[in-house]
């Protein structure tokens, strides 16, 4: 009988192995309610190919979970979605991204430890859930950032606005976005970057 030996098991393809550069690795979570585009932006912004955990939505979850805005979504995450991206030569971030139906909350816990920092993703049709999200990332004492997804057909609003609705401090940045875009993603996760490095240069980050 024939085995496949280990010298015809394809290895790591060479895009997935982290640069030797590196000396610095974080984790960060990406975070938000249901269809804000958490998927999506690790996707757009992974330089490698991301780990999801999508499936297909079913009847059973009429009912259970709230699509608001979200009429055309056909996949939803169950458990995370997983990507990588270098910033400099030396720093490379994990992502990861959690599922945004309050069904599968339970599930964060995990996913925040030994997390540096997190994205916060809102939606300005569906702002009160973001309340929960912030809220529990401060109970783990997460620090994060707002991003606002600017979806096509979403109302548009001053930042001041949004920050005042969203009762944030004005230590925390707020910033738009377009998480289909790399380039935007990228920004957010800079934003995220400086502000880490404003709160370890005070000592507020431990």
């Amino acid at each position: 009988m024939d085995f496949n030996g280990s010298d015809t098991t394809p290895g790591p393809r060479a895009e997935d192995q982290l640069p030797h550069t590196a000396q610095s690795a974080v984790k960060i979570v990406i975070v938000g309610g249901f269809g804000v585009g958490k998927t999506t932006m690790v996707g757009s912004v992974s330089e490698i190919k991301p780990l999801t955990t999508e499936e297909t939505m079913t009847q059973a979850g009429i009912g259970v979970d709230d699509n608001y805005g979200s009429a055309s979504k056909t996949a939803t995450t169950v458990a995370m979605d997983f990507g990588r991206i270098k910033i400099t030569d030396e720093l490379v971030l994990y992502l990861f991204g959690t599922p945004g139906q309050e069904r599968f909350w339970f599930l964060w816990n995990g996913l925040f430890e030994g997390a540096l920092g997190a994205v916060v993703l809102v939606d300005t049709r569906r702002l009160e859930v973001s309340f929960d999200v912030m809220g529990r990332l401060e109970e783990r004492g997460v620090p994060f950032v707002v991003a606002v997804n600017s979806f096509p057909d979403a109302p548009r609003y001053p930042l001041s606005d949004l920050r005042s609705a969203l009762d944030l401090s004005e230590m925390i940045p707020i910033v738009e976005c377009d998480v289909r875009r790399r380039a935007s993603s990228r920004d957010v996760l800079m934003t995220l970057m400086r502000f880490l490095h404003s709160l370890a240069m005070t000592g507020s980050l431990t």
